[in-house]
């Protein structure tokens, strides 16, 4: 009811003024509040509205509904996370340097500073055929975009192995953090932020450096000698019993 009557309404104006530009950083404000608080299901724009002391008809000049407010609260909050990693990124920095700030940066503004909004995302913002789906995919692409960078870049200079698509190295990366979010965050846990993304960096950065070429022929020739030992074994025990 609440998005087909915003439907109805068609275009928005957009916020040319002074004041109007202030009631749309009001609007978002308390959108992100009753988002973070109640999720994207149990918040409407009524209370959105009611927080402020203005109609509902209000926010629906400025926004079509509930979808259209809440995307952009998202957006909104990954433009501050996504400018904290662009501002405080060590440009001089190694690819290591780089990988740890954005790990750290991530874990820390997403529980932190946005405790609420991490929630949203992770639980009904990332289901699947959710009303936000296209929306966050479209998001998820630009948040990403620092990280997929700096792994391309270290790939450039040798820092991080080029055999691996950048692709898969970004769900190897954020694979993890989300699962450390959703333990911290839907479960409520207490989380050591720095500690565990050390532990985090160590883990990925070892994944994702060059294998060394003396190494790598070591591990090759000990699984060849550990399937030359298995072969003969086996044969081994066949004359045995004939």
């Amino acid at each position: 009811m609440e998005e087909s009557k915003a439907e109805a309404s068609g275009a928005r104006r957009q916020p040319a003024g002074r004041k109007s530009q202030q009631r749309v950083k009001d609007i978002l404000q308390a959108g992100r509040e009753v988002f973070s608080e109640k999720g994207y299901e149990r918040a409407t724009t009524a209370e959105i509205a009611q927080r402020l002391g203005v109609s509902e008809a209000t926010v629906f000049s400025y926004f079509r509904g509930k979808r259209e407010l809440c995307a952009r609260v998202i957006a909104d909050w990954y433009d501050e996370i996504i400018a904290a990693i662009e501002t405080g990124l060590p440009r001089d920095g190694s690819a290591r340097q780089q990988f740890a700030f954005i790990v750290r940066t991530h874990l820390r503004l997403m529980l932190v500073h946005g405790t609420g909004m991490c929630s949203l995302v992770l639980s009904e913002g990332r289901a699947k055929h959710h009303e936000l789906s296209a929306e966050l995919t479209a998001l998820q692409r630009r948040y990403t975009a620092p990280l997929m960078r700096v792994l391309s870049q270290g790939q450039q200079a040798g820092q991080i192995r080029a055999d691996f698509p950048l692709r898969l190295m970004r769900s190897m990366v954020f694979g993890p953090m989300e699962h450390v979010l959703w333990d911290a965050t839907l479960a409520h846990r207490t989380l050591d932020i720095d500690g565990t993304a050390d532990r985090l960096v160590d883990v990925l950065w070892t994944a994702l450096q060059p294998p060394a070429p003396a190494l790598d022929s070591l591990t090759r020739l000990k699984e060849d000698v550990s399937e030359a030992m298995r072969r003969y074994d086996t044969a081994t025990k066949k004359d045995t019993h004939r």
